[in-house]
Formats: structure tokens, sequence, C-alpha cells
């Protein structure tokens, strides 16, 4: 390498195939982060260089500035053996010595530079030497190679008729430091400094003349944005640019982009069109066939109405994109035509007609067929419409139909449609649209921020469905593990949660579980305790819930396990309860509380309980007497706040006890010796405890 290369930008490329495009984004970044990083533990680069990563459909890449050619050398420190047996009677080395050095090249004039320290409790010999730093030739092969073990990359091939592997066959690899090549071999290929550009509108191989030139010479020689990041933002300018052309919106893109974006290296939008007639098809079904078929982009008006317009995101810029277009709008036809057919032939059955062909089909082998499915969901779906005071017909019958667009043809080929297509089926079957809008809306929410059904019909089809399933799977000892959660049971909990918690509705979640699991065959949920484990479940669940892991909302730690230590039946009055514990807590009572409740909860843990009232005749301190009054005043007003889930002024109340409280403790002996006095003052302390958490474990805000 010439001198001038010593600190250089480094350039790392392997040309391939036309890569997995779901995963391409990752596949960059790692290939890069795991190069730096590499390159940083061999001291070839500072920890604080900078590198950017390059991803496009048949190139991953990475350059990092300030690379050294050469690592800077350092001391190394090495223990020999023990000063007893390296040196004999007269300080002289031993032959285990001199044998030691010579397996390690030190020369035997090297012992008088040897030092002598204690290892333990025995003194050693230690010997420094310099050692030369690593060479970027000698070692940037090996840093690639495990860069790419290192690709998340499920399954990999071989190709022609070398043993490399990868995830797709590879052609060149480019390592360039500054101008000069990095020698080396990977993946069967050796080093070099050509690539090639765009399939059809770059000139041919290209010759990349130093490791800084890379990103503008594949640029303008060979039409390819490499950045995946730049690329992905390119391709978004241009389709809002598109879009505001034509007087309509892109609707939701942020995904079809990021696929996009690794598809084409070099992005042109154009402007599509097919026939209006089609949009007599529902619209959720030309807009999957769009995105999820030909990646275009559908185009809506400002109500979100679909129109007969989509934008293309093509891999070629020319003058004249006649032809591009044309055989665009040509390839989607037939797939609209398609869905348009799916749903004609749909509609000539209904979906109540549609239910005996659930029967096969498995649920699950131990739970039965999605038929006995349905039926389970019509009863508890008429059971909480029922507690919710709502349409119990409408909501069974909801239930009895929701999952019957499952055995449609629409669905069949696009299972993202299930509930979609149920709602236009059942319309078209002359279905109410309460009936119709909780058919589509049982699935809600899917996702975090997704929203939720609407009315209380729909509400109890939705909760039906996930009730139905965590019961039932927890029921049979199916339970998610770390990662592993199957049947998205996770979901279906949060689902549950929000729910109850957003809507509000006013249901006690132990009895909802116990209205699922009595609709199950006697004897089929074996597992032992699994009510009380799901409860546990979903609590966890709401845990996460409240503190923002799963909505980025985030509150108070403390206050969050305060509020659900309690176990609340009720999901839908923990808001309040927070906002309550939130404002006790700003108090300036609210820490001694905190702790003297603390203590109360330990003294009748180590005392085994105190069963029964207080006996106003076995006070005998000014202080007991005191808080006693004090407690019998406030308590029916404390739980008439309850009563009326005004908790703020519950807790606002009991903050003036805290005078009382601290009395107590500074001038009664609780464990008194006399065993009446003893377990009267216990019992006005459980009493107390009773009072003061009702709304939550006081104790818990105590540090």
């Amino acid at each position: 390498m010439t001198s001038a290369a010593r600190n250089a930008t480094l350039l790392v490329e392997l040309l391939t195939e036309e890569l997995p495009p779901k995963a391409l984004p990752r596949l960059g970044e790692t290939f890069a982060a795991k190069i730096a990083e590499g390159l940083r533990a061999k001291g070839l680069a500072a920890a604080h260089a900078d590198f950017c990563a390059y991803a496009s459909p048949r190139r991953l890449a990475v350059t990092m500035v300030e690379v050294a050619a050469e690592g800077a050398a350092k001391d190394v420190t090495e223990k020999l053996m023990p000063v007893a047996v390296a040196l004999d009677a007269e300080g002289r080395p031993t032959p285990a010595l001199l044998k030691k050095m010579d397996a390690k090249g030190i020369a035997a004039d090297a012992v008088a530079s040897f030092e002598r320290r204690l290892d333990g409790k025995a003194e050693a010999l230690f010997h420094t030497a310099t050692v030369p730093g690593a060479k970027l030739a000698d070692v940037l092969a090996g840093i690639v190679q495990d860069a790419v073990k290192a690709l998340p990359i499920p399954k990999v091939m071989r190709w022609g008729d070398g043993d490399a592997t990868f995830v797709r066959p590879v052609h060149k690899l480019t390592m360039l430091h500054g101008a000069d090549v990095v020698p080396g071999r990977v993946l069967d290929l050796e080093s070099g400094r050509t690539t090639r550009g765009h399939r059809f509108m770059s000139r041919g191989d290209i010759v990349i003349s130093c490791a800084d030139a890379y990103e503008p010479t594949l640029l303008a020689e060979g039409k390819v944005i490499p950045s995946f990041a730049e690329r992905r933002a390119d391709i978004e300018r241009q389709l809002l640019t598109a879009a505001a052309a034509q007087g309509a919106l892109l609707g939701e893109y942020a995904d079809l982009l990021d696929e996009v974006a690794a598809l084409v290296e070099h992005p042109t939008v154009y402007v599509g069109e097919f026939e209006a007639e089609f949009l007599a098809v529902p619209q959720e079904c030309l807009i999957l066939t769009m995105r999820a078929n030909q990646k275009y982009f559908p185009l809506f008006d400002a109500a979100g109405t679909l129109l007969n317009r989509f934008l293309i995101v093509s891999n070629m810029r020319v003058a004249d994109p006649t032809n591009i277009v044309a055989g665009n709008a040509r390839v989607v036809r037939p797939r609209l035509s398609d869905a348009r057919f799916f749903f004609e032939q749909d509609k000539k059955q209904k979906l109540e007609a549609r239910l005996p062909r659930l029967a096969p089909v498995v649920y699950h082998n131990k739970l039965g067929s999605q038929l006995e499915r349905v039926e389970r969901l019509e009863a508890l779906a008429g059971a909480i419409a029922a507690q919710l005071h709502a349409d119990v017909a409408a909501a069974r019958r909801a239930a009895r139909q929701a999952k019957a667009d499952l055995v449609t043809d629409m669905v069949g080929e696009f299972p993202e449609l299930q509930g979609i297509m149920g709602r236009y089926y059942a319309l078209a079957d002359g279905e109410g649209p309460v009936v119709a809008d909780a058919i589509q809306a049982h699935y809600q929410p899917r996702f975090a921020g997704d929203a939720l059904p609407a009315g209380n019909v729909a509400a109890a089809v939705a909760l039906a469905d996930k009730l139905d399933a965590l019961v039932g799977f927890f029921g049979i000892g199916m339970v998610p593990t770390g990662d592993k959660d199957p049947f998205a049971l996770r979901r279906a909990a949060l689902g549950v949660l929000r729910i109850l918690m957003e809507a509000p509705l006013p249901l006690e979640l132990p009895r909802l579980i116990e209205l699922a699991a009595a609709g199950f065959k006697p004897g089929l949920l074996s597992a032992a305790g699994f009510a009380a484990q799901l409860q546990d479940f979903m609590f966890e669940r709401l845990k996460n819930l409240l503190r923002g892991d799963e909505t980025g909302a985030g509150r108070d730690v403390a206050v969050i396990d305060a509020v659900l230590a309690l176990r609340p039946a009720r999901i839908d009055l923990v808001p309040a309860k927070l906002a309550a514990v939130e404002a006790f807590r700003a108090l300036p009572e609210a820490g001694a509380l905190a702790a003297a409740n603390k203590r109360i909860v330990n003294i009748l843990k180590k005392a085994g309980g105190a069963p029964g009232e207080p006996d106003v005749a076995l006070l005998q301190e000014a202080a007991e007497k005191a808080l006693f009054h004090q407690v019998v005043e406030v308590a029916p007003l404390v739980r008439s706040h309850v009563a009326n889930e005004d908790y703020t002024d519950a807790l606002r109340v009991l903050a003036g006890l805290r005078a009382a409280v601290d009395q107590f403790f500074e001038d009664v002996m609780v464990m008194a010796e006399e065993p009446l006095t003893r377990q009267n003052r216990l019992a006005l302390l459980a009493q107390l405890a009773g009072l003061m958490n009702q709304v939550a474990d006081i104790s818990r805000l105590s540090a």
C-alpha cells in the first residue's frame, strides 16, 4: 500500500443477485456494523470513526473513514511462571523457564528485563513485549467473512462449482483502502475495484477509483442510489409530489415504501389508471391487490375514498414512459378482475349458509373446530352484551357469523381481509349495520394504537373472540414463553385490556374469564390453576401497557404497582385510580403515610393477622384513642368516595390521618405484653390498613 493510504476511507462491497427485499435494510445495517466492529477490535479504526451502510437490491456495502493500514504497536504483559519454579537458588533461570522462553520466542538474555511481582500469595515473573499492530491487508478478509456469517439469514444457498454459501449468489467483491485494493478472498471471490450498476441503465462494469468515490461513481455511471435511506427518501418525495399533482392522497404507505425501496435501484414514479367500473368492488380488495401483488401506491380523495389511479415506482427512467404505464395498467387489470369475480361469487351464498363449512376447519386439535368455536363465541358474546345492557340478539348474531368469511374465495386469496369482507357480505345478506360492523370490528384492536371496536355490541363480540382464545389456550397449558407466542395471546390480552379500559366498560375481568371458561366442554380445560395464571399474565400485560412499553404513554412505576397490587377486577377504573394516587403522592403527607402503611403491613404480617374489630373499651393510650376516633369518623366518608369512584377525594381524606398515625407510632407500643391489648391494637391497625388501601396499596409508594 502507498504511504498516502496509511489512514484512509475503507470500502467493502458485495455485489449479489437480488436480495430478499423485506430483509434488505437489516442485512445492510448488520453487514456494515459488523465490519466496523471488527475494524475497531483490531485497532484499525477509532471508536468514534463514522461509517455508512449501503444496501440496494443487488449489493451490501460499507464505507468507514480514517481506517489505518496498520494498527499501532502495543505493549503486552504476560505471566510466565512462579519465581520459585523459574529461578534456582542463585537466581539463574531454570530449564523450565528456558524452555518456556524458547517456546514463546523470547531471547535468552531477556531474563534481566522480567518483572517480579506478587500473583496471589506467590511471586511470579512477568514479561512485557511490544506487539506490532494488525495489518489491514492481513485481517480485512477475515473481518468481512465474519460479518457475512453474522448476517440474519435463515436459509443460505450454494451456486456454481464453489463451496461458498450466501442468501443469494455473490458475483464481485470490492475492498478498497483509499485508492488501493486490499487483497483478500471472501466467498470464493478475490477482491478488486470493479462493480456493476443498474441492470439496464448502467454502462457495464464500473471501476471505483477510490473508496470516497464509491457513492458518486455508482450514481453517475451506474445509475444506482446505493443508500437505502436516501433511496427511500427520494421515492417518498416523488410519491408525494405526484400525488399532489393528481389532487390526491397516498393513505398509509410506509410499509410498502420500505419494500419498494428494496426493489429498485434508480426509482422513478409514474401515474397509472384502471377502469372506474372496478370501484364497485370493496375498495379494501382493490387496495390490497395493488399493494400486495403489484407494489402500486393507490390514490385517495380527501375523504379517503379510492380513486381509479395509482402510482408506479419504476426501476427505469425514460423520456417517454407510455409503454411502462400502459404495461402496468395491463398487468393490474386481471388482478382487479379476479377481485371482482371473487366478490360477486362470494355474494351468491349467505354467510349463514357457509357455517357448516367451518365444521371440518380445525381451530386447534385440542380445542375443536372453527364451528365449535363459533358456538362458544355466540354464547359468550351474548352473555357479555347482557352485562352491558346491549342488544344481546345482535351480539349473538354477529358472533355467529364473524368467522364465516374465512371460507370465502376472497379471504382465501387475501387472508388480511378477514372481518372486512365479513362486513360487506353481511350487508349484502341484509344484515343491519350494527351486526355487520361488529363482524368487522371483532378483530380490533389488531396492534398497538389500532382503533377499538365502536359500540357495545362490537365490543362484546371482540371481547368474546379474544377471551375465548386466552382461556382456551391457557386452559390446555399452551402458555406464551419468552419470545414464543404462536397464538398471539399477548396481543389478545392487550386487546381485552384496552377495550375494558379505554372504551371504557364496567366489566369484571375474573367474571369474564369465568364466562369464557363455561363455554368449553367439561374437563377440556385441564391445566391446573389456569384462571389465576391467566389473570397474572394479563396484569403483567397491563403493567407493561401503563408503563408505556406498548403505547409510549408511560406512567410512574411505583404508582402503577400501588394500584395493580390490589388486583382490581374493574380494569375501566384503573386510570382514575392511577390519577388519584398520583395526586395523593404530591401531597406533603403522602411520604409519611406510605411509610406508616408499610410499617403496618409488616407488623400485621409478622403477627399473623388481626381478626375482629377493635374494642373501644380496651384502648388505653391517648394516641390510640385519638387514632381510633379519627378512623371511625372518616371511614364512612372514604367508603362513600370510593363507592362513587371519587378516588382522589378518598385519598385526600385519608391524608388527614397523618398526624394521628404519627402520634400513634410515637406513643403506643403495638406489641404489648398483655394479649388483649396487643390484639386490640393489631385490630386497629388492620382496620386502618383496610381503609387506607381501598384505592391502592399505599405502602408501595414508600421508598
